[in-house]
Parts: C-alpha cells; structure tokens; sequence
C-alpha cells in the first residue's frame, strides 16, 4: 500500500523554447561610435577643427613653395657666376675685316681696378696680335694712380709696338694727368680735345701728422720697432728730419724716372719749360703749344681719318657683375674664417 510520501507530488514538465530569430548582437563600445553623436552636438567645434587642419596645410604649401624658390634662386646665381666667370675669360674673337683695335684707361690706375696693368697689358696683347685691327687707340679718362701699374704698361706698349709694328694712339677725354700720362707719352701720337685736363707730371706722397692734437688730448702714442725706421711717417709720431730727407730723396728719383719717360716718349716735340715737370697741369690747347700732346681730335676722328678704319673693336676688359658678387662672397667668407679662429684661439 502507497503511502502519499512514496508519492511526491508531480511537477509540470518545462518545455525547451522553440526556435526563433536570433538577436543581433551587440556593437562594441568605440570612440568612433560616440564622436559622431558629440560632435554633432557641436558644430562650432567642429568647424574650428576643419579651419586649424586647412590652414596647417596651406602653412605647409607656402613653405615647401618658397623652399623651392629658394633652391632654384641659388642654383641661378650659381649659374650666373660660372657663366660671367667664363665668358669674362673670352677675348675678343678676331676680326677678318680692318678696324681700329680699342682699349681705355678709365679711372684710378692701381691694381685693384679696371686700370690696373694686368688688365691693360691682357686687352693690348689681344688687340696687337689681331691680323683685323690696323692699329690700336688708347682712350685716357683718368688722373692717374700708382707709378709702377703705369710703368709696366707703358714698357709693353712699347714692346708690342716693336714686336707687330702697329701703330698706337692715345686719345684724351676729359683728363689725363700723372701716371695716365706716363701711359700716353707710350703712344705715337696724343689727341686732346681743346678743354682736356693734361699734365701733372710729378709724384707725390701724403699723409697727415696728429702729433699736436694728441697733446691737447693728453694721448700718449706707445709704438715699439725692431729697427730705427721701421715706424717711419708714423702720422702719430713727431716727424724725423732724416727719415723725411729719405723720402724726399725716393721721391726725386721716381719723378726724374717719369720725367726720362716722357722726353724719351714726346722727343723733339716736347717744348721744355721750368714749369713742364713742376707737376703743373694746362687744358688740351695749350698742351698741344707745349708738345704735351700732338693734335685736337676724338676717337670717331682718329679712327676714320688716322687709322682709315671707321670701325672700332673695343677690348677693354670689363668686370662684370658675376666677378664682383664672386669677390664680395670671397670676402665675405674669409673675413667670416678670420673671426672665427680669432674666436677660437685670441691673439694675447
């Protein structure tokens, strides 16, 4: 017989729930899926963003345009500098046809201009060993310069003038005076205008003595020499009656140098007179009365009724622009060189 605890009571069976769709599942959690819903509550913000990133970009564009400007501008003045460097170089192609060959005297004559003796003798060898140039015109514009730049080209004009057997004219401009002169006596003939400057044939030294005003400022001049004239014409020191006599001396010898010159050039012409070596100059009239210079005339004059070849080459050496930034820089970077190893190891 069942007792009612042999039976427990019966629990409802739980039926496994039947097949449906299954749920999506659920997108994961990224900063990209919230920016969206922030931003979009933000317009401003968002604005702000856009107009920071497009002006970085076009920061970045200007920069890369002017790095290249910068390049390309570099590179051309690089190509200029060779370019004026090579064709500074080219000589005057000769000429088949007659012409008068040109060279001019302009300026300071020293070594370190366009008058200087290198340059000169360069354009008259050019100009004598051209078959096409009939002679050869020097056209003075100059006050003269340094004795031993015009002496060393008044020697070779005189030896071209003997080696190619051409004749040399100097036509004067404006002024001719002093070592530009000691130039012009080299030529065959010397053409003024009437108004021309010419002369000042005498050699001179200059400087200025600060001896008194340093006394008045109580400034002590301190200068040590190994050798009893090594400080000689010092301006700041008094003058000494023996060094000045030897100064005077060297002056005399290199003014009888330029007086033999010029007789040796101007010969029975030159009209001798106690003033003609006094360092006087006079206008191109009264030059020509005193055998200073032959004739009144210009360059179109002399080329087309001395030489009889109207056309006129010019071969006077130019500096260009290219050779002047070229020497600027050069200096430029050794003057840099300079202070830096005085920076590195002083003087003391």
């Amino acid at each position: 017989m069942n007792r009612p605890e042999d039976n427990p009571p019966t629990q409802p069976m739980e039926l496994p729930p039947e097949p449906g769709p299954a749920p999506a599942p659920a997108a994961p959690f990224t900063a990209a899926s919230v920016a969206p819903a922030a931003v979009a509550g933000t317009p401003a913000l968002e604005g702000t963003l856009e107009r920071v990133a497009m002006e970085m970009l076009r920061q970045q564009r200007i920069n890369r345009r002017w790095q290249l400007f910068f390049r390309l501008a570099w590179f051309g003045l690089v190509l200029a500098i060779v370019w004026g460097l090579m064709s500074s170089r080219i000589s005057p192609s000769a000429v088949s046809t007659p012409h008068t060959a040109l060279v001019e005297v302009r300026g300071e004559i020293s070594t370190d201009t366009e008058a200087s003796a290198e340059l000169l003798v360069g354009a008259l060898r050019s100009a004598f060993e051209d078959p096409g140039a009939l002679a050869v015109v020097l056209r003075i514009n100059s006050g003269g310069g340094s004795p031993v730049q015009s002496g060393m080209v008044n020697d070779e004009i005189l030896r071209l003038k003997a080696k190619h057997g051409k004749k040399v004219y100097a036509v004067v401009e404006e002024i001719c005076a002093s070592g530009a002169y000691y130039i012009a006596v080299a030529a065959d003939e010397i053409y003024v205008d009437k108004a021309s400057i010419v002369g000042s044939i005498g050699v001179l030294m200059d400087g200025f003595g600060f001896t008194g005003l340093m006394d008045k400022l109580g400034v002590e001049r301190r200068l040590l020499t190994a050798g009893g004239n090594k400080g000689m014409l010092d301006p700041f020191s008094p003058q000494d009656p023996q060094q000045r006599a030897f100064a005077q001396a060297m002056l005399d010898q290199i003014h009888q140098q330029f007086i033999a010159t010029v007789r040796a050039g101007r010969g029975d012409r030159l009209k001798e007179t106690p003033e003609t070596f006094s360092g006087l100059f006079w206008n191109g009239e009264e030059a020509v009365k005193l055998g200073l210079a032959d004739k009144l005339g210009s360059l179109d004059f002399v080329a087309r009724e001395v030489v009889k070849a109207e056309e006129i080459i010019d071969y006077t050496p130019r500096e260009n622009v290219a050779e002047r930034l070229a020497k600027r820089f050069g200096a430029s970077i050794g003057a840099g060189a300079v202070q830096a190893l005085r920076a590195m190891s002083p003087v003391r």
